[in-house]
């Protein structure tokens, strides 16, 4: 997700650019620090996912690192304490001294144990507190100990890791919705929409009774019960409150994608509340439906070359009592198929389940014949081609994963002057669960586009990411990142380094991330 020159991650935070100090602490902490009084009692339960023997939750002992340090970040087990991010970004911190550096960040609704007692200096008077597995939170505009803080109550449905899109996804029609933040009344939404909607809501539950796409939106219950007594919903912290009408906020941009955490049925009407806080009318978007398309993984024993079906209905073949092919179903367009390498007459390649399929018919990414240095042992490293539009997974000198992606539309231009990817030898630095997009990309050249799936940042503004406004892959699309299918880029999210801990939602490399190493 590449900004122009002028705008290059201007507007998106944790890349390279400006960046503000965290809710809740001040730039420069004073060098003192005071602990209140707190209960010195440890619990002996095991800390679930981590091998390390858990710290205790009391008091330093000698030998024990400085509270508040950089050394001071070994798991520890859970007394009961948590905290709430309640912010957009609620930064976590190597240290609470004055040359502390950034770990990742919480987002606005995630709940997180935290060990005390709470240490209280100038850069945060709230206290800072430790999390799991590393690094320092601090209570203030950006983090709460009250877990019912009303914008954590409301953004309790957390994206969704591992298995494609994080969220349900939604792009505006010609006419944007409007941005309610409370629910309206009949009355209210005719009024604001200069229409009776009454029609209109009632057609789009039967369009999507009609065409199977109840699955997309799930079951339209009643509104939540943060919003079912007439309440405002807040934003999170750092999140831009627009002027309020009486209830709502104007309409969103032309060309906006929606993040949607939660549905529900108000008055007749298919409800949408985003990431963001708002609630928006479904029948004003298209909701989007995930590419079906995928890459393929390679188990122990099996390696490139590896085929993408590049035309539809392309007959599949099996094999008759001599081994030879024979008619047996079609593949589906795109699909990944893994190959053996072996060629028999007629034009077929064989397959290693067994089948057929015509060579012609497949765009193949093929066994390499030579590796860059650092392919060696069990390195993981990631191998993107932007002629042949392709992404392969490597541990040392092993294919594990392979698919299609679309890099930048200037193909082998320059970068700095053409709207290419960039190339060479990078470390992803950065990875976000989802980061909002405001800039200069492909949808039309311009866009609004919420809570991008899957961030990996490997050089300045340019990033690795899961695409919801287009299903090109295998095509050049972009404005210089790689675009990826939703499937594709949540397993190399979870397969890359750094790792992103679960209640996480960004973090910035401290040691050596997965290379990515780009090339013609």
């Amino acid at each position: 997700m590449r900004r122009g020159r002028a705008l290059l991650l201007a507007s998106l935070a944790l890349a390279c650019g400006t960046r503000a100090e965290p809710p809740g602490a001040a730039a420069e902490p004073s060098a003192s620090v005071s602990e209140p009084a707190a209960s010195a009692s440890a619990l002996a339960a095991p800390l679930a996912a981590s091998g390390a023997s858990p710290a205790p939750a009391s008091s330093a002992k000698i030998g024990d690192p400085e509270r508040g340090s950089v050394d001071d970040n070994l798991p520890f087990t859970p007394d009961g304490t948590r905290i709430a991010s309640v912010a957009w970004r609620t930064w976590i911190y190597t240290n609470v001294g004055k040359q502390r550096t950034r770990y990742g960040y919480l987002r606005a609704g995630a709940i997180v144990d935290a060990r005390g007692p709470a240490i209280v200096n100038d850069g945060c008077a709230g206290g800072w507190y430790r999390i799991n597995p590393r690094g320092f939170v601090c209570i203030g505009l950006g983090a709460s100990l009250n877990l019912q803080d009303p914008v954590t109550v409301a953004s309790v449905n957390r994206p969704i890791r591992g298995q494609a899109a994080p969220y349900l996804y939604a792009l505006s029609n010609e006419t944007p919705p409007l941005l309610y933040f409370k629910l309206p009344s009949k009355a209210q939404m005719n009024e604001g929409e200069g229409m009776d909607v009454s029609t209109r809501a009632a057609n789009f539950l039967a369009r999507i009774h009609a065409q199977g796409k109840q699955s997309l939106v799930g079951e339209l219950g009643d509104p939540p019960d943060f919003l079912s007594a007439g309440q405002k919903l807040d934003k999170p912290y750092g999140v831009k409150s627009p002027l309020r009408y009486v209830v709502h906020a104007g309409p969103a941009k032309v060309d906006s994608g929606f993040a949607i955490s939660k549905t529900f049925l108000w008055q007749g009407r298919a409800f949408g509340l985003t990431t963001e806080l708002d609630i928006i009318a479904l029948d004003r978007v298209k909701l989007v439906e995930p590419s079906a398309f995928h890459g393929v993984v390679l188990n122990e024993g099996e390696t490139l070359p590896v085929g993408f079906v590049k035309d539809h209905n392309v007959p599949k073949y099996g094999a008759d009592a001599q081994g030879l092919p024979i008619p047996h179903g079609s593949f589906d367009f795109r699909e990944g198929v893994k190959m053996t390498g072996k060629h028999h007459n007629g034009g077929f390649a064989e397959l290693r389940d067994g089948g057929y399929a015509p060579e012609a018919s497949l765009r193949v990414l093929p066994v390499r014949t030579s590796f860059p240095s650092f392919a060696t042992g069990d390195r993981k490293w990631v191998d993107i081609s932007i002629r042949e539009q392709s992404l392969v997974a490597y541990v040392g000198t092993r294919a594990v994963y392979a698919t299609l992606v679309s890099t930048g539309r200037g193909g082998m231009g320059d970068p700095e002057k053409t709207l290419s990817t960039v190339r060479g030898t990078f470390m992803i630095y950065q990875k976000e669960v989802s980061s909002t997009m405001d800039g200069d990309e492909d949808r039309s050249d311009s866009f609004n586009l919420r809570d991008v799936p899957f961030v990996q940042y490997f050089h300045k503004g340019f990033a690795l990411h899961g695409t919801y406004w287009h299903d090109d892959f295998g095509k050049v699309r972009s404005h210089g990142c790689v675009n990826l299918a939703a499937a594709d880029a949540a397993w190399l999210f979870e397969w890359t380094d750094p790792v992103v801990p679960l209640d996480w939602h960004g973090v910035v490399n401290k040691d050596r991330g997965t290379v990515v190493y780009i090339h013609a």
